[in-house]
């Protein structure tokens, strides 16, 4: 996560107050949120009249490629249906070079991890409820198919099977033409008209006091299958320990009568992949995928295939 964010008041002053006309008031404090990757700004703010949003800016001074990701979030958020548990654009502010969103403010705090049973039923429970809210995906959204998408990351396979590093794991060696395979089987899955997040973990989630859920930070967004947003929090759940992925995927209605060869491969190429990446229920040989790929497929690593 960035560790160098800039705040509210190192803003270009035209910036500041393009936001404030989006709030139609004047900002009066400004709190900077921590986590995330962006080195833009990430401000909870409260204006004169005692109103509050959030607000994120960044140039491409500050990163070359989030300038792109704030406009993409901007058009997906604009498009989001009331139901959706995500928050409410309050507006943008955009002069070529800036780009800032204004969202309404959510009170909350990211779920723990170790994940808790309770916090992970009530996000597996809007997961549900979101990709029926999202289902069919809004056309205004603009998105591409997840299969498109994601096709460099299940792709990760077929680079190492074509030059194999010497330190690549034995048994992942070994079983190339299966992994290959499954990930084939698992971009062939992806197909569906959900609008998905394709990035939910825990901090990009937000537990209300109220006990609502708000799934935050959408410019991944695309279309795929109902599914693949509970696949990819259960693989997070498995990061961090503490719960059985396969009785999570059966227990769930999204997950629990899908294919589980396509759950496989979804799991053994998916950019959530890392060594304690579940088996798909009633799948075993996907846990000894996730296993194999415990370094190389794990997209953070610096030999990964989709580094």
């Amino acid at each position: 996560m960035t560790k160098t964010r800039l705040h509210w008041h190192e803003l270009p002053a035209h910036v500041r107050d393009g936001v404030e006309a989006v709030l139609g008031d004047r900002v009066v404090a400004a709190h900077s949120q921590p986590g995330g990757f962006s080195p833009g700004t990430a401000d909870r703010v409260r204006t004169a009249g005692g109103g509050r949003a959030f607000v994120k800016a960044v140039s491409p001074a500050q990163n070359d490629r989030s300038p792109t990701l704030h406009r993409a979030e901007a058009r997906i958020a604009a498009a989001l249906p009331p139901d959706a548990p995500a928050p409410r654009l309050l507006g943008n502010y955009d002069d070529g070079h800036w780009i800032a969103l204004v969202f309404a403010d959510v009170e909350g705090r990211h779920p723990a991890t170790p994940w808790r049973t309770g916090e992970l039923t009530a996000v597996l429970s809007t997961l549900e409820t979101m990709a029926a809210a999202l289902t069919p995906a809004p056309a205004a959204a603009g998105t591409t198919t997840a299969a498109e998408h994601l096709a460099h990351d299940f792709d990760g396979w077929r680079r190492i099977a074509a030059d194999p590093p010497a330190d690549l794991d034995p048994w992942a060696r070994s079983h190339l033409p299966e992994l290959c395979a499954a990930a084939d089987r698992g971009l062939a899955a992806l197909a569906g008209d959900t609008l998905c997040h394709v990035d939910v973990r825990a901090d990009n989630l937000l537990l209300g006091p109220d006990g609502s859920v708000t799934v935050v930070d959408w410019p991944w967004a695309c279309r795929g299958p109902a599914w693949l947003d509970t696949l990819l929090t259960v693989v997070n759940v498995q990061v961090h320990g503490g719960h059985d992925p396969d009785a999570l995927l059966a227990a769930q209605r999204l997950t629990a009568n899908v294919d589980p060869a396509d759950l496989t491969g979804a799991l053994a190429a998916s950019p959530g992949s890392s060594s304690t990446v579940p088996a798909s229920h009633h799948h075993p040989a996907s846990r000894r995928y996730g296993r194999s790929s415990a370094y190389r497929a794990s997209p953070c690593s610096p030999g990964s295939p989709t580094a």
